[in-house]
Parts: structure tokens; sequence; C-alpha cells
């Protein structure tokens, strides 16, 4: 089954795989990856370095000060795609502790996330993209030809996160961890601009027990269907 050149766009809350999936997407189908809230999470990181994010506090002028002239940009390598600050790799750095403890709130600010939209616009010019965050079906691409909202039990989330910090050598607890999870999932939902929320016509897939190999073979299913395409392709996954 040959994919056509569409943009699908997937939402959901945090550590559900999001990420992982939509990489997945791209790497068998020639897609585009943009991943949204790594653009968020290379903000936040470039503020804590340059002391206007840090101690429990944003400074929202120093921010909009860094955030002008930010080279954040996305690059192809070893068939995947990565987030850069400069000519710098910020891949593992955005996915540190001390970020997540701050991309929430940050992410919130209007003009932060109208800066991130820009770019993520430029980005995906010709189609072909998949990309992932929590607004990018509602606000960043409305008019996705194919939407996904992803979701799962919050203790199955919370396992997920902690075993992936744990590997990452980085100390916390599964409580630790549920509660931040709990904190970005009520500050995502309920912010003012561009909150998290299922668009309309997205497909809600629940993957509390499911396999990534499952939730690849459930959006050929989809596709299939929406589309009207027959052939199924082999899977490397």
């Amino acid at each position: 089954m040959t994919i056509p050149d569409i943009i699908i766009a997937v939402d959901g809350y945090s550590s559900t795989g999001k990420s992982t999936f939509a990489r997945l997407v791209a790497a068998e189908f020639g897609f585009l990856y943009l991943d949204s809230g790594a653009m968020y999470r290379g903000v936040t990181l470039a503020g804590l370095e340059a002391g206007v994010i840090g101690d429990g506090k944003i400074d929202e002028a120093g921010v909009k000060g860094i955030i002008g002239p930010l080279d954040l940009h996305f690059r192809r390598e070893e068939g995947t795609t990565k987030l850069f600050l400069g000519d710098r790799c910020i891949e593992k750095e955005i996915r540190e502790w001390e970020v997540s403890q701050y991309v929430s709130p940050v992410s919130a600010i209007p003009f932060v996330r109208n800066w991130v939209d820009e770019k993520l616009h430029a980005f995906s010019a010709g189609g072909r993209v998949i990309m992932d965050g929590r607004d990018i079906g509602t606000t960043v691409f409305p008019n996705a030809e194919l939407k996904i909202f992803m979701t799962a039990d919050e203790d199955v989330r919370a396992r997920r996160r902690y075993d992936e910090m744990v590997l990452k050598g980085i100390e916390t607890t599964v409580e630790e961890v549920a509660a931040n999870l709990k904190d970005r999932d009520y500050r995502d939902s309920h912010r003012p601009t561009s909150p998290l929320r299922r668009a309309e016509d997205a497909y809600v897939l629940d993957n509390t027990h499911m396999t990534l190999h499952e939730e690849v073979v459930w959006l050929l299913g989809l596709i299939q269907g929406k589309f009207g395409l027959l052939d199924s392709p082999g899977l490397s996954c």
C-alpha cells in the first residue's frame, strides 16, 4: 500500500508514545517527522541555559528576548529527524528532567506558541509530514487529512515514563513521575492558548494494551478504510 502525500496530525497526552509512533510511521512510509514538543523543549532548554528560566520561575520578557534569533531546526540524520540548536544536537538534553518540569508552562505562553507554529508550518511545506504534539490537529494543522488522538491509562503512562528515565540514569520515583504527568495533563488541558483536546474528526488510539507493531497495523487499517486503499505492505517493525 502506498500512502498518499498527506499530513498526519498526532495529538494526545504525555507518555502515550506519540513521538515513538510518529517516528516509526515516518521511517516506514517515507514521511518527514516533526516533533512539535521537541521545539517547545528546545525553547525551554535555551531559556534554562540563558538563565531566564529556573528556580521555579519563568521570566517571560527574558524568554521573548532570546526566542527571536533562536536557531532551532530539524535535521534528518541516520534515518530519523533530530532537533538542533545551531550546530548542536540537543535531542538528549531536551528530554532531561529539568526541561520536563518547565516545558508545559513555557509552551502555554502565547508568543512562544505562535513562534513555534510559524516554524512548523515552514518545515512542513509540501506535505507528506507526520507531526505530533498537543494541538496539531486543532490549531497547527486543523485541515490535516488524518488526525489521531493518543491516550492510555494514567498508571501505564507513569510506568512507561519512569522506565524511560531509569534507562537514562535519571533518579526519580514512579510517584514523582505520576504527579508530574498529572500536573502536565491539567496544565495542557486548561491553558488559555491552544489547550490539549481531541479534534472532532480525530480517531482515538488507546494504546494501553497495544504493542508498537499493533499501533502501526491499526494505522494501516485506518488509512485503508479512509482513503479506499486495498494493498498492505510488509512491516519491518
